[in-house]
């Protein structure tokens, strides 16, 4: 559950270190039963486990680090605008104008040569996570702010942006005109 949730570098390392301990304690018990296929196959779950360890309490827990700093920087000087890191907002819970949750920030397309966003790809869930629906919205109608995604329209408003096919999202967002005709969607 540690790893699956995605809850940050720390609590995936801290899953490792759980994946680590139980393929010791498997490896410990092999060797005493004798037991060379169950050592061999341990042994190595524990070497990749341990890299695990590195990679999401060292490395990732680094990163995630610098990122939240420059975020706390930010946020306290005046002349700077306040950053927010794009690793935090994707998996960014999306509030409507009227406080409801809308889905939740699942990618952010950057555009290359403007180097901006160039929309925000949110995905609704039905029922348990069942029924996934998936909008791409203009980042001038998105603002992030304090762990989530604060969107400047409705849910009505939401709901009317076409959906995007899984395997197939645009490579631009429809401009004004287009946006009443729901299959205008550019998939260049």
């Amino acid at each position: 559950m540690m790893t699956a949730a995605n809850a940050g570098a720390r609590v995936t390392g801290w899953g490792f270190v759980v994946f680590a301990i139980g393929s010791v304690a498997w490896s410990l018990t092999a060797t005493y039963t004798h037991q060379s296929n169950l050592l061999l196959t341990n042994l190595f779950l524990t070497g990749i486990n341990l890299i695990g360890v590195w990679r999401w309490l060292g490395r990732q827990a680094r990163h995630e680090d610098g990122s939240n700093k420059a975020v706390r920087k930010s946020s306290q000087a005046g002349d700077v605008p306040t950053l927010f890191s794009a690793s935090a907002a994707v998996g960014a819970n999306v509030i409507d104008v009227s406080g409801e949750k809308l889905g939740v920030v699942i990618d952010l397309m950057l555009k290359r040569d403007q180097r901006g966003l160039a929309y925000v790809v949110i995905a609704q869930y039905g029922l348990g996570g069942v029924g996934e629906t998936l909008r791409a919205v203009d980042p001038a109608r998105i603002e992030f702010t304090g762990g989530y995604a604060h969107s400047k329209m409705s849910g009505k408003e939401f709901d009317a942006l076409p959906v995007l096919r899984a395997g197939d999202w645009p490579s631009a967002l429809p401009s004004e005109g287009q946006r009443t005709n729901p299959g205008a969607l550019d998939r260049n």
